[in-house]
């Protein structure tokens, strides 16, 4: 199933599929990540939570949903990998700010 995603998502997946080490350039100076309960705050932050998550676990993304939710654009997306649970199907509430994303919070 294709769905439609605003660019600035679209980069952050694709970054995610092919080349992990350039997922921080998609985010704003001080963007927020939130994930697994950790709080994650501005680029070099993000850059190293995505570096941490890399080396913890292989996974694929694949989106397959997407709603408005006020300011917020959740797009549901299922994750096949090595991690506990696997498969499952994760939230990723994104708010974008311009050409980039300033939050992101990941959810079951």
């Amino acid at each position: 199933m294709t769905i439609e995603i605003p660019k600035q998502i679209s980069a952050y997946y694709e970054a995610d599929k092919n080349d992990r080490s350039r997922v921080d350039e998609c985010f704003t100076d001080d963007a927020v990540v939130v994930d697994e309960g950790n709080t994650y705050i501005g680029r070099k932050s993000t850059q190293q939570w995505k570096e941490n998550s890399t080396k913890k676990y292989t996974y694929t993304a694949n989106p397959f949903a997407i709603e408005e939710e006020g300011v917020r654009t959740i797009v549901t997306a299922h994750l096949i990998g090595d991690f506990p649970g696997n498969p499952l199907d994760l939230r990723y509430a994104f708010t974008l700010r311009g050409d980039k994303i300033a939050s992101l919070e990941i959810t079951l």
